[in-house]
């Protein structure tokens, strides 16, 4: 408080109302190829579907890795998804596909805001996520009121067929160059020829090939907008008129024009329509399904909608679309084109020709390396800016790992490292999976445990779950890492952190319709002396965790899963509280307020049977003259926790009629 020179009242005020806050405890983190979503970057899901939405639905080449994700989201809803850099590529217009990564890889590589194209040789459009599915879109753009129709420009669409007959699928024009495949024609009749002023027919047909100046056709409903078969419902008279239509006529509601900000600007004929398609059906299972529309969207850069947000179509499919990224503009269109009046010409060649692309070029990649694997796990070192307490190892041994230890060790060392998470592992599934003797498949996964580092921030389990895969109507074997780490998440749902996810309270399994190693008790007992947590179906009681203990040796109260989760809570929350203490003065008023803050805390985690009791010492004994000089602060916190119950020994014992049991009961 600064001295006063003069009478006056000045007043300040102190929070002393700190506490120990509240900290994430449920938070799962795992790395998995999928056949879209962004790559190289963290990804917060919350739930199976989302996942589906997000990265696709699982497949014959990485369903061990995505069921593993899944299937924590069956216990918890928050999981951080890394997809790696593997040998994926976007499909792109034309040229070499490239790799885009993710929206950020985008705006720094590919994106002009000024509206100048970029030079790189991929065209004009590139799928928004890698991948073969990017191989079946398809983008449509309709740059003017002529290309849009219905129009006949002045009679020049004009039938030269004087046979064409009810069900013909051919009809031959004056001028087939004046057509484009994919354009809906309107054709009259003997007394009903349609005009732009005149009287329509009301049956729709699409082009479906040209050659030179003889139309294929198929019907078309305008109302499903799908292409049926069939030909002519009617016959059409020599020279009579006919219109045609933007493929995508129907399902904009005006032609392109000029948007209001531009004509108030002095501007004029800035509009576009923009229609983005699964052509193949590979996206949606139904070729032809239009996946998004951009209506009245401008050419000049500094459009405004008539909120104030950006109507210049590269920023609107940037920040809308879920399928497309715009890299250049058609060949037609100008380079960062302001509206203030400009007159914009928005043809592609005739007036009538729309410009239609067909993305290509697209590659998968779901075998990821042993390098590819580790780099996308390290996104999860952050400890100060990614919030993570369960890291999945998915499945151990991939095509580059045969043994599964490399995967398993680079994942526990992660954990090892940031020392505020724990990492779940799996044998490799050539150790339980397809093994028929339960003798060898005990020693395969003792012999894979004893490989692994001794850590307490890591918990192994016995095996592989079969379980249903709905997405493609199969049975799988599935790594359980993934429900053992959503059973410490549920555990933190319906109890707290400090509870043993293990047993018939805690550690039900979920969707396990067998197990691929069902250990009996002599091969638990040995499985639980090389630190691994059997799994086991029960007859009556279903599949459950049957251990808690860490994948550290040495023997402490570290070496079980409640212990560890409990410090990991206690560390994270004091320490974030501790923070506040930063450049305060190291006297006891600032170690009183210390302890005020984290003695209550304790309190309520040992009224909630994590710890038996605790002592917090911060005080002129450890925080000594030579402590205070270096500028140090220290406190030392004396924790006894809570053990879970691993054995019981139940006695029974008989005894003669006449005796007492005060008699009996101390022996």
């Amino acid at each position: 408080m600064a001295f006063q020179v003069s009478p006056g009242v000045n007043v300040t005020e102190k929070d002393l109302t700190n506490i120990v806050p509240a900290v994430s405890t449920s938070s799962g983190g795992i790395v998995i190829t999928a056949e879209k979503g962004p790559i190289d970057e963290i990804t917060t899901i919350s739930s199976e579907q989302e996942l589906a939405d997000t990265f696709g639905k699982p497949n014959a080449d990485n369903f061990e890795e995505w069921f593993c994700a899944a299937n924590f989201l069956g216990y918890g809803n928050n999981l951080k998804v890394v997809r790696p850099i593997t040998g994926l590529l976007n499909s792109v217009s034309t040229g070499s596909a490239v790799l885009i990564k993710n929206t950020a890889d985008y705006l720094d590589t590919y994106y002009s805001a000024s509206g100048a194209g970029q030079v790189v040789n991929i065209g004009t459009w590139a799928a928004r996520e890698a991948g073969t599915l990017g191989n079946s879109l398809k983008v449509s753009l309709c740059p003017n009121s002529t290309a849009f129709g219905p129009h006949s420009q002045s009679g020049t669409l004009i039938v030269n067929d004087a046979t064409a007959a009810i069900g013909d699928t051919t009809i031959t024009a004056d001028d087939g160059s004046l057509v484009q495949v994919g354009d809906i024609l309107e054709f009259g009749d003997a007394t009903a020829v349609p005009s732009t002023s005149g009287a329509p027919s009301g049956f729709y047909y699409k082009v479906t090939a040209i050659s030179t100046n003889v139309l294929t056709i198929a019907r078309f409903n305008p109302q499903t907008g799908v292409t049926e078969t069939g030909g002519l419902r009617h016959a059409i008279a020599d020279d009579a008129k006919f219109l045609r239509h933007w493929e995508y006529y129907f399902n904009f509601s005006t032609p392109p024009s000029t948007t209001d900000d531009t004509a108030a600007a002095g501007g004029s004929n800035d509009e576009m329509h923009i229609a983005v398609i699964d052509e193949d059906g590979s996206i949606t299972g139904t070729a032809g399904t239009i996946l998004e529309t951009f209506e009245g969207v401008s050419q000049a850069f500094d459009a405004k909608t008539s909120t104030g947000a950006s109507n210049y179509y590269p920023q609107v499919i940037y920040q809308q679309s879920k399928y497309i990224y715009w890299i250049d503009h058609i060949a037609t269109l100008s380079d960062g084109v302001t509206k203030v009046g400009t007159t914009f010409d928005n043809t592609v060649g005739d007036a009538f020709v729309v410009s239609n692309t067909s993305l290509t070029a697209g590659t998968d990649d779901f075998a990821a390396t042993n390098a590819e694997i580790a780099t996308a796990y390290e996104k999860f070192n952050d400890v100060e800016n990614v919030d993570l307490s369960l890291l999945l190892c998915g499945p151990s041994q991939t095509s580059a790992d045969d043994t599964g230890d490399t995967k398993a060790t680079a994942v526990m060392d992660i954990a090892t490292a940031r020392k505020d998470c724990v990492a779940f592992i799996s044998p490799a599934r050539a150790d339980v999976v397809g093994v028929a003797n339960a003798i060898t498949q005990t020693q395969n996964v003792v012999g894979f445990a004893d490989g692994l580092p001794s850590t307490s921030y890591a918990v192994i389990d016995s095996g592989y779950k079969y379980m249903y895969d709905r997405y493609n109507d199969v049975y799988r074997f599935v790594p359980l890492n993934g429900d053992i780490a959503g059973l410490c998440a549920r555990t933190d749902s319906i109890a707290d952190a400090w509870f043993s996810p293990g047993g018939f309270n805690r550690g039900q399994i979920r969707g396990a319709v067998k197990l691929a190693f069902n250990p009996n008790q002599t091969q638990r007992d040995e499985l639980y002396k090389s630190k691994v947590n059997s799994v086991v179906s029960f007859p009556g009681q279903g599949t459950v965790l049957f251990g808690d203990k860490t994948a550290q040796s040495k023997p402490s109260a570290f070496d079980r899963i409640n212990v560890r989760r409990l410090f990991i809570v206690l560390e994270k929350a004091v320490s974030t509280a501790a923070k506040f203490q930063l450049f305060e003065f190291n006297d006891e008023f600032t170690r009183a307020q210390f302890r005020n803050l984290v003695e209550p805390f304790l309190r309520d985690v040992q009224g909630r049977r994590g710890i038996t009791d605790f002592s917090v010492v911060c005080d002129d004994t450890n925080n000594t003259g030579d402590v205070i000089d270096r500028n140090e602060f220290r406190a030392d916190i004396f924790i006894k926790p809570a053990r879970s119950i691993n054995f019981i020994q139940l006695n029974f014992i008989a005894t003669r009629s006449g005796v007492s049991f005060s008699e009996v009961a101390g022996s």
